[in-house]
């Protein structure tokens, strides 16, 4: 028999192990064929190699989850350790330990569930992916992490995120400041998932030299995105004429993520979301997938599950 042992000395135990050790017992329900010993901030595992290996990196992954988010719930647990009929998915290839991203205060940044590491795969096979599903599935981050995995590793030279201000009108005109100011709000969940994964004073130069770049989408119009990679997030809100123009955009060795949420469309009635007529006209092209997530997807808070169910009419419990 072999062990391993993972040091949680970075964490309180109490948040890994839960009252009264609730969350190991859980954990312990998905490596039958391991013994699990908790002792303090030391956790160890005795059981064959591939048995250890299995729990070593889940393990991690629930370490991830809770860094990133502040808590580990029951829920977050089953979630992440491949409940809900889900496959235990396999180690995405080039990957440490399906790592992404070492970001900032330790945070590891990984795929989180099956459906986010289908990401990963396919955004490796292919030059342009469409992500689609609800809100707290981490379309956009797993997006921002894998745009600056490929600048780290210099595969690109620039990355483009961007999103439709569908509200860039006469409405924003009462804001105060200029048009970036105004701009803003609709931009910051994306400074915000690269604050996350950059050093602030790297960003600030990134942000600076144009290395990063974070834009509206009637900015892109004209322009060729030559060695970048480039999002398009809420992209449900672009046009069918915005989105086919984003698209095009693609020049020498880019990468391209398109993510939107198709159940929530802000546009006016009487224009039609770009990201629909996309699914119909482009799923059978060779180098263009497309990527479902769901209700199981969820990394937020364990009720927004519950609330998307509920709106699409699925049972809560």
């Amino acid at each position: 028999m072999n062990e391993r042992i993972i040091s949680i000395s970075s964490y309180n135990p109490l948040d890994i192990y839960g009252v009264n050790d609730k969350n190991l017992d859980l954990i312990r329900t998905f490596f039958p064929k391991l013994k699990i010993i908790a002792r303090g901030n030391m956790v160890k595992a005795i059981g064959n190699n591939n048995e250890l290996d299995e729990f070593e990196d889940k393990f991690n992954l629930l370490l991830s989850g809770f860094e990133r988010f502040g808590k580990l719930t029951e829920s977050d647990i089953r979630q992440m350790l491949g409940e809900d009929d889900y496959p235990v998915a396999e180690p995405v290839t080039g990957l440490s330990n399906g790592i992404l991203v070492h970001g900032n205060h330790g945070i590891q940044v990984k795929a989180m569930t099956p459906n986010q590491r289908r990401m990963v795969e396919s955004s490796e096979k292919n030059d342009l992916i469409f992500a689609i599903g609800p809100a707290g599935t981490g379309k956009t981050y797993t997006a921002v992490a894998l745009a600056v995995k490929a600048l780290r590793a210099k595969e690109v030279k620039r990355i483009i995120l961007t999103r439709p201000a569908v509200e860039a009108g006469e409405n924003l005109g009462f804001l105060p400041g200029d048009l970036k100011d105004k701009l803003d709000p609709y931009l910051q969940p994306l400074y915000d998932a690269l604050r996350d994964m950059v050093p602030t004073q790297k960003l600030l130069k990134y942000l600076e030299d144009g290395t990063v770049e974070i834009a509206p989408l009637a900015f892109m119009r004209g322009r060729t995105l030559d060695h970048a990679f480039a999002i398009l997030d809420e992209a449900q809100n672009a046009t069918e004429m915005q989105l086919k123009m984003f698209v095009t955009r693609m020049g020498k060795n880019a990468k391209f993520i398109v993510t939107g949420d198709i159940t929530q469309i802000d546009l006016p009635r009487n224009q039609a979301s770009g990201l629909k007529q996309a699914e119909q006209l482009l799923k059978e092209i060779e180098g263009i997938d497309f990527i479902y997530l769901d209700d199981r997807d969820v990394v937020r808070h364990n009720l927004v599950t519950k609330i998307i169910k509920a709106y699409n009419g699925k049972k809560t419990n």
